[in-house]
């Protein structure tokens, strides 16, 4: 017995429970998972690349504008804080209506902040269209995961995970190479409207894939507590209100460890430019390239980190191990032992250390997430990655504004350290309930 694609969608979005799942052929059930991994791949591409939809046209805008650095700061903190609550408030959304409309609005929003941008007068025009991004950013790992945990087979999550950070990671690169080339040879209004155009292409092709991308509306409901659900990890308990989740310490944890490895990753990425060049006195390529080294071995560790987290049964202890290696590697450079040639090959490694732990760090959200609330445990648990760009640069920023270089570098691997402890805090409170 064969099974044709439109019975091998009902099973997968379910995630693969029924019984006829046996009777798929493998490599029907590998194409399905493969085409859900790349259609939420390349969207959640698009969620990154609108990180940096503004930024990446600073330099642009500075000038035709007369905008202070503090003005086009606030823009990135209007775009995150709006961001960080949306995220929290559309899980519940999304639980409710499915993500598939959620994610197609999150597309058109894009495209309103992208033409927003292109047709900006001033700063007015820009703070709407930041808001407009920022609205749109919000939904997306609610939605990425809600269709991820339903329609990928048990078996290969670890890589959808995988797949799904690096793709971010790729549409962070997308963004600065396409918006500052167009930019550069032409005008910043003309990016802004490639942007639009670009925004366009890919919601019509998820709107004509869309039956891949169909996940069942999870409202709460009563179940006892400790039961398994389609959503939920191994042990999880069921949601039985709305709000009832709210009351789990793990969720708590969660977003803690979030918050601080958050916190970390944005010293790396805002400051160790400046950080080498002070310490080091290398010049700004070198800073620059080493900078793009770390993201680039970020990158390769989630593609390694994939396979990690498909055989590891306890994630926590991935997560906590990579993490460990992540910090200590931080401190190390810190501390100028290792020269200049070294602290450069140390902190792009610390990049292989972060991104292995990536998909394992994914693979133990879900595995604390009751069923039934997949949406909103979400929504509330990477709300901290917003919290945490939105601190990180004012904590940190004002040991950078008095020269502590290396107690900057050393604050980021010591937080780093307490996101592990947190890891580990994850793990024991989701076997205690298995």
């Amino acid at each position: 017995m064969t099974a044709n694609p439109a019975v091998l969608s009902s099973l997968n979005i379910v995630g693969m429970s029924h019984p006829l799942q046996s009777a798929a052929p493998e490599a029907l059930i590998w194409r399905a998972d493969a085409t859900v991994m790349a259609l939420v791949g390349l969207a959640h591409a698009m969620s990154h690349f609108s990180h940096l939809l503004l930024p990446g046209l600073f330099p642009f805008l500075q000038r035709d504008f007369g905008l202070s650095f503090s003005e086009l700061g606030g823009l990135m903190t209007l775009f995150f804080t709006v961001s960080g609550l949306g995220q929290a408030l559309s899980g519940f959304v999304v639980d409710r209506t499915g993500a598939r409309p959620v994610l197609f609005g999150s597309i058109l929003l894009f495209m309103g902040a992208a033409l927003s941008a292109a047709l900006a007068q001033g700063y007015a025009g820009l703070m709407l269209s930041a808001l407009l991004a920022g609205l749109g950013n919000a939904p997306f790992h609610p939605v990425d995961f809600s269709i991820l945990n339903q329609r990928v087979s048990a078996p290969r999550l670890g890589h959808a995970y995988s797949v799904h950070g690096l793709s971010g990671n790729l549409g962070w690169a997308l963004s600065t190479a396409f918006l500052v080339g167009v930019a550069a040879s032409s005008n910043w209004r003309l990016a802004c409207l490639g942007a639009l155009l670009l925004y366009a292409l890919v919601l019509a092709l998820l709107v004509w894939q869309r039956q891949h991308l169909a996940t069942v509306a999870a409202a709460p409901r009563p179940v006892a507590a400790g039961r398994q659900g389609a959503q939920g990890g191994a042990g999880a308990p069921a949601a039985e209100g709305e709000f009832d989740f709210l009351r789990l310490p793990v969720v708590w944890w969660c977003f803690a460890f979030f918050l601080l490895t958050t916190m970390t990753l944005a010293v790396v990425h805002t400051f160790s430019v400046s950080i080498l060049r002070a310490l080091h006195g290398v010049s700004l390529q070198a800073a620059s390239l080493t900078l793009t080294a770390y993201m680039l071995c970020g990158a390769a560790g989630m593609l390694a980190g994939g396979f990690v987290a498909a055989r590891a049964r306890r994630s926590e202890q991935v997560v906590a191990l990579c993490m460990s290696g992540g910090a200590l590697l931080l401190l190390l450079c810190a501390s100028g032992w290792l020269g200049t040639t070294g602290t450069m090959v140390a902190l792009a490694a610390t990049g292989v250390a972060v991104g292995i732990g990536g998909p394992s760090r994914d693979m133990m959200i879900k595995r604390a997430t009751p069923a039934g609330a997949t949406g909103r445990i979400y929504g509330t648990v990477y709300s901290g990655l917003d919290a945490g760009l939105a601190l990180s640069p004012l904590l940190f920023g004002t040991l950078m504004d008095r020269g502590h270089y290396q107690a900057t570098l050393a604050g980021a691997g010591l937080v780093l350290l307490l996101a592990v402890l947190v890891a580990l805090g994850v793990g024991r409170r989701t076997v205690a309930r298995a």
